[in-house]
């Protein structure tokens, strides 16, 4: 099945400032996908190639298996950088002044706003529109063409909690529904709670790609003495790759499942087990790890 989104070494520099670096991306179809990284790692530089906003230095995009042009951007909606509307037109009015530039069918006007559980308030003015509605109103107006992929650029930025759960149970309705979503964030408790995988990019450079369950796993914390000859034991079980070691703890990465056998081998070759539990998931800490990032993954 052909992917909605394919990259191959995509490359954006500005004169000597290089933003995006050879840029290997895969969303596959029907997932939502969360394109992870502090601010200025060129996660919005990204999505502005892929719609066409600005061109690439290098490299080549694929938008449902062909070269992006207006045919298929008409499967893409879009909402980066925040939503711009006319203060003084209702949200109504705003998708159909919307929908009649873009050649959208102006039934469609009243479908998104029960999609985004605006049609209550369509009638009101946009300009008395909390910030939550405000992107909501966007998220519709991305849909107006029914578009199989959409694209969002940091989709809860700046909300308070309950404008981040209400975009956030929107974004995983519209996944539900059959679409593909390719969202960027710069928050690890984001990606957690919506996205199926995560590519995590850093200064330009995509990192790694993973599931949202490989980015929480927490594994098994264990402290036995003395380390080195339980570390050795433990590698013998599951591999030497699926350990790390801080301080005087071993982190594994495996499954409930092992506890007893791994507790049973290291008590047998008599050596004191104090410590043998699945710990907390730290994604704050996975993302510095893999990134090599000092910086603040949270920070606005």
């Amino acid at each position: 099945m052909t992917s909605p989104v394919e990259t191959s070494a995509l490359t954006k520099r500005y004169g000597p400032i290089t933003a995006v670096t050879d840029l290997d991306l895969t969303v596959r179809t029907g997932e939502v996908y969360g394109f992870l990284g502090p601010n200025g790692a060129g996660k919005t530089t990204t999505l502005r190639m892929l719609l066409g906003l600005i061109k690439p230095t290098s490299g080549t995009i694929r938008l449902f298996g062909a070269v992006p042009g207006p045919h298929y951007l008409d499967r893409v909606g879009a909402l980066i950088e925040g939503p711009a509307f006319y203060p003084y037109l209702s949200g109504r009015d705003n998708l159909r002044v919307l929908a009649a530039h873009a050649g959208a069918d102006s039934r469609r006007v009243a479908t998104v706003l029960r999609i985004v559980d605006l049609a209550d308030r369509a009638g009101d003015r946009y300009g008395t529109y909390s910030l939550g509605m405000k992107q909501r109103l966007g998220l519709a107006a991305a849909l107006l063409k029914d578009p199989a992929l959409l694209i969002l650029d940091e989709p809860t930025n700046g909300l308070d909690p309950a404008g981040m759960a209400d975009i956030r149970a929107t974004i995983r309705r519209l996944a539900d529904d059959g679409r593909t979503v390719l969202l960027s964030s710069h928050l690890l408790g984001e990606v957690q709670q919506i996205c199926d995988r995560v590519g995590m990019i850093s200064a330009g450079r995509l990192v790694s790609q993973l599931s949202v369950a490989e980015l929480s796993s927490a594994g098994l914390r264990v402290i036995a003495d003395p380390l080195p000859a339980a570390r050795e034991r433990v590698a013998a079980m599951i591999g030497a790759d699926r350990i790390t070691e801080d301080g005087d703890a071993l982190y594994l990465d495996t499954t409930d499942d092992m506890v007893p056998r791994i507790n049973a081998e290291l008590v047998n070759a008599g050596l004191a087990v104090r410590e043998l539990h699945r710990c907390e998931p730290d994604l704050e800490r996975t993302f510095l790890e893999l990134t090599g990032s000092g910086g603040d993954p949270h920070a606005h």
